[in-house]
């Protein structure tokens, strides 16, 4: 059986492609017998990361996108992940401590730092089409509202990035404010029917660049997070915006959070869905479920 190896793969389109331009610099801190990879396609990366021995340290430079991307094979494969976060979002690198230093800094760490374990979610959930479909993710699955911005922001104007473009979104959002009807039911007990702002699940305290949506929530809990927001004016909705980005929200009577290991959400008609600040697309039902320790990551000294 090979041995476990250690590889730096850098997402060179990440953070707008801002990243490419550091590479020389990570490329030249490398100790000897450790690569730096830079594929520039999703399925490329996925090759590389399924051919690497079993258990091998992956040092993954990018954001929550390029993380997501890649979790598939990460979790097939039982790599150690490490990150140097040069993306737009970061909330991932946020809840693994990650929020000062260089980016040479992380790199060192994220290659010879002790690992620990980290829950990751499944998606499992119904297109359109009424085909099924299974997605991991680390951070946050969004229904509705969230996932709308989502899909707004991946559009956005190019000069803005991180939470900025994120603001944009959600004021477009806003502009043409829906809520969609969901009936949602948490291990096992009825929650909610009818209309929703979103319904958003969480595995770190953060998403939408820093928004401290759950500030609760932990990575390494066995727990997944709902976010719940209920039918809002969109004069409600924009006063609830500055509550959400100071984490004022959740006192609020419309506002519902709750510890889980499973969650179903069925909608009345097609819900927008994202995972990561990813586009997913339009689901007409999804389950959410914690798995507990599935991914050993490399967190910050001192972050738990």
């Amino acid at each position: 059986m090979t041995a476990p190896v250690r590889v730096v793969i850098a997402n060179p389109r990440a953070q707008g492609g801002q990243a490419a331009r550091l590479l020389p610099a990570l490329r030249d801190a490398l100790p000897p017998g450790v690569e730096l990879h830079t594929p520039d396609r999703i399925d490329a990366a996925l090759t590389l990361l399924r051919a690497l021995p079993e258990g091998s340290r992956v040092v993954a430079v990018g954001g929550d996108g390029t993380l997501h991307r890649w979790l598939p094979a990460l979790l097939e494969r039982d790599h150690e992940l490490g990150v140097v976060p040069l993306g737009s979002g970061n909330d991932t690198a946020r809840a693994l401590g990650l929020r000062h230093g260089s980016p040479l800094i992380w790199l060192t760490h994220a290659l010879n730092g002790p690992p620990s374990f980290m829950d990751t979610g499944l998606a499992t959930w119904h297109d359109t089409l009424g085909e099924r479909r299974d997605t991991p993710f680390l951070s946050s699955l969004s229904a509705g509202f969230d996932a709308a911005v989502v899909a707004r922001a991946l559009t956005g104007p190019g000069r803005l990035r991180g939470k900025p473009r994120y603001l944009w979104a959600t004021l477009r959002e806003l502009a043409a404010l829906r809520t969609w009807n969901i009936d949602v039911t948490v291990d096992g007990r009825h929650r909610h029917d009818g209309p929703a702002l979103f319904a958003a699940t969480l595995n770190t305290p953060t998403f939408g660049s820093g928004m401290p949506a759950t500030p609760g929530a932990r990575t390494h809990d066995g727990l997944l997070n709902l976010l719940l927001a209920g039918p809002f004016t969109r004069l409600g909705a924009l006063g609830m915006l500055p509550r959400l980005l100071m984490g004022w929200h959740l006192g609020h009577p419309r506002i519902h959070t709750q510890a889980f290991e499973q969650m179903t959400v069925l909608g009345r008609g097609d819900l927008p869905l994202a995972a990561d600040g990813e586009w997913l697309g339009q689901a007409r039902s999804f389950t959410a479920a914690v798995r507990p320790s599935s991914l050993r990551v490399i967190r910050a000294p001192g972050s738990g």
